[in-house]
């Protein structure tokens, strides 16, 4: 089971130091939960939604759909809950009031993310997507965690993301992945 993409340091060598940046959610509630390590993307309201596409090509079936890319990952908002309470949370939960995400959207962070299958070291430099596109139950409710793993199928043609390294440190599935260009929109040229 995966365990979504978790920021782990710069392609450039330098650590990850946290950063993150803050984007609306719809105030009036987002119809998916969007849990930490989920990949998120920009609408054309403005307002930050769960990536629905697998990243398996640029075009139909980009992370944020035909043509868009990604933002960035989920890893954490805040929003109003019922009882008119700002609520931190690991996870965002569907419908919740004037939700704002924390996203890394520095499309030069490398993610530690796990495959469908075991990573082998022929695997680096190849391209890669995720193994399902992501829906309201791509995680854990009591963990707050995504669940997204990556397809295990890597390859040389255009994909969602380059994989770097091999990442022991987690799992013998586990791989450091980046962004590719034409996939996160901070590298694309076009606008939402």
């Amino acid at each position: 089971m995966g365990y979504g993409l978790k920021p782990v340091k710069r392609a450039d060598g330098q650590p990850y130091a946290g950063a993150v940046t803050n984007y609306l959610i719809d105030p009036a509630g987002e119809a998916t939960n969007i849990f930490n390590g989920s990949i998120v993307t920009l609408g054309t309201d403005g307002y930050i939604a769960l990536a629905t596409g697998t990243g398996a090509d640029e075009t139909t079936n980009n992370l944020g759909g035909s043509s868009i890319g990604a933002i960035g990952v989920f890893v954490g908002c805040s929003y109003t809950n019922d009882q008119g309470q700002t609520v931190h949370s690991q996870y965002y939960p569907s419908g919740a009031l004037n939700g704002v995400a924390y996203v890394v959207d520095d499309p030069n962070v490398l993610f530690s993310a796990e495959l469908d299958e075991a990573a082998t070291q022929a695997m680096i430099g190849a391209n890669a997507f995720l193994a399902a596109a992501q829906d309201t139950n791509a995680g854990s409710t009591t963990t707050g965690n995504s669940n997204v793993e990556l397809d295990g199928t890597v390859a040389t043609t255009t994909e969602a993301f380059k994989v770097v390294a091999l990442d022991p440190t987690t799992s013998t599935d586990a791989v450091l992945v980046k962004f590719n260009p034409g996939y996160h929109m901070m590298t694309m040229n076009t606008g939402v």
